[in-house]
């Protein structure tokens, strides 16, 4: 390849300009900003340019002669049809920027761009729920296409292999919760009002709420993860290819899972709870294991477990439609996996507490004795 070289010609009442070798990227003289500049400084000579001899001409080197001729053509100028064709595409390139936005408005770019996100993520998500339904009514009418190895799979590492983890939490919080409110009952001599605290704190609110957010970091991370890396991999695309439903294979059996096991890890986690509490009851205040077991079920109405069974039910549902949503939603690149995966989780933990003040606003008038 011949580097691009500059000739002048001086003659009686003018100069000319002689352009020959190769003009490519890889041609041009180094640096490039000083050999613009010796252009540039021919041109405002008005020149006579001649571009017969160049041999290979690109759009990089096309730029730098546009941009030194001043953005507009030389008055005399000689070159092929190719390299003019080049040029006129040069030449057809918008030179002004957008502009910044006004900063009396740049506070609105932050919310205006969340809302858009949670807009898009809304139709996704609506999108996926209709999905879902489709699949539920094709199952319901070719009950032979249930999935039940891929249902029996999530539901051993969402729920079995949960059990240990929302057991010793459970436990924990309800040790906790008994040595903090038997300090303050002693005080006003209510001990015997430990059972109401704890039976309706834990059945009703905790437990629903604790296991929703461990079910969240651990099998809600584990969904996005999962289909994310199957993103990555175009395994998704490939069960595509072979006509396997990537909904009724995938997402389907993780949201009924997911719907299944929560309530019962639900009633799991409030007995270790209630079994922690009457515990630190007993080492606390002296409560007899026989006072706490008889009370219980006097002072804490049967309407509470339900009411926890119904947010874990819901709960799973939606913690299985974020993960599903986020890990379909990833890019093929390891940044957007590791970003989706914390999204879900967060999205999870977040829709999860909103839900929970909804039950609370809503059954407020029930499980609560008189």
């Amino acid at each position: 390849m011949a580097v691009a070289s500059i000739e002048t010609v001086h003659r009686a009442n003018s100069l000319q300009v002689q352009l020959a070798g190769d003009w490519t990227l890889a041609t041009l003289p180094q640096p490039i900003s000083r050999f613009e500049a010796r252009l540039r400084e021919l041109a405002s000579r008005e020149a006579a340019w001649d571009m017969l001899s160049i041999a290979r001409l690109d759009s990089a080197a096309a730029v730098v002669l546009w941009r030194s001729w001043g953005r507009r053509w030389p008055v005399s100028l000689a070159l092929s049809g190719e390299h003019r064709l080049l040029l006129e595409r040069v030449e057809a390139i918008p030179v002004d920027l957008p502009g910044r936005p006004s900063e009396r408005l740049g506070w609105l770019l932050v919310p205006g761009r969340l809302a858009l996100a949670a807009v898009d993520n809304l139709a996704g998500m609506v999108a996926l729920v209709g999905q879902m339904v489709l699949d539920v009514g094709h199952l319901c009418a070719h009950p032979r296409d249930i999935p039940w190895r891929e249902f029996s799979a999530n539901l051993y590492k969402s729920g079995a292999q949960a059990l240990p983890v929302t057991a010793l939490i459970g436990f924990l919080i309800g040790i906790v919760l008994s040595y903090l409110s038997a300090l303050q009952l002693k005080t006003f001599g209510a001990d015997v009002f430990i059972v109401n605290l704890l039976g309706i704190s834990i059945v009703r609110e905790l437990g629903p709420v604790l296991v929703a957010v461990l079910v969240a970091g651990r099998s809600g991370s584990a969904m996005t993860a999962q289909l994310g890396v199957m993103r990555v991999t175009e395994e998704i695309d490939a069960l595509a290819t072979m006509g396997v439903s990537r909904s009724l294979r995938l997402v389907l059996p993780k949201i009924v899972a997911l719907a299944v096991a929560m309530p019962l890890l639900v009633v799991w986690c409030s007995a270790a709870g209630i079994v922690g509490g009457m515990i630190a009851a007993r080492l606390q205040m002296d409560l007899s294991y026989g006072f706490f077991i008889d009370t219980l079920p006097r002072v804490v109405p049967v309407a509470n477990l339900w009411i926890g069974m119904s947010k874990g039910l819901v709960f799973g549902v939606l913690i299985g439609l974020v993960a599903c949503h986020f890990g379909l939603r990833v890019k093929p690149n390891t940044e957007s996996l590791s970003s989706q995966t914390t999204t879900s989780v967060v999205t999870s933990i977040t829709v999860a507490i909103l839900v929970d003040a909804v039950f609370a606003i809503m059954t407020r008038s029930f499980g609560i004795p008189l």
